[in-house]
């Protein structure tokens, strides 16, 4: 039996979705919001969110509508 690695923006993505469920965080929030529930670590997924062509001021929304965290290579 073969475990599959989560993808590390995947484990994101599944925080800020537990995030918005619980209403810390609303859907229509920038992304930028994120940093403040990640200020030690938040320079790392800045990096990462901007890899994938996300914008600070991008909706959370749309963030979690990623289906799938394929790197290009």
């Amino acid at each position: 039996m073969s475990q599959q690695v989560l993808h590390p923006m995947a484990k994101l993505q599944r925080h800020v979705r537990s995030l918005v469920e619980s209403g810390v965080l609303k859907p229509t929030d920038g992304i930028w919001k994120i940093a403040f529930l990640y200020s030690d670590t938040w320079n790392f997924w800045k990096q990462e969110l901007e890899a994938f062509e996300f914008a600070m001021k991008d909706p959370v929304s749309e963030l979690l509508k990623v289906d799938q965290w394929d790197e290009e290579e």
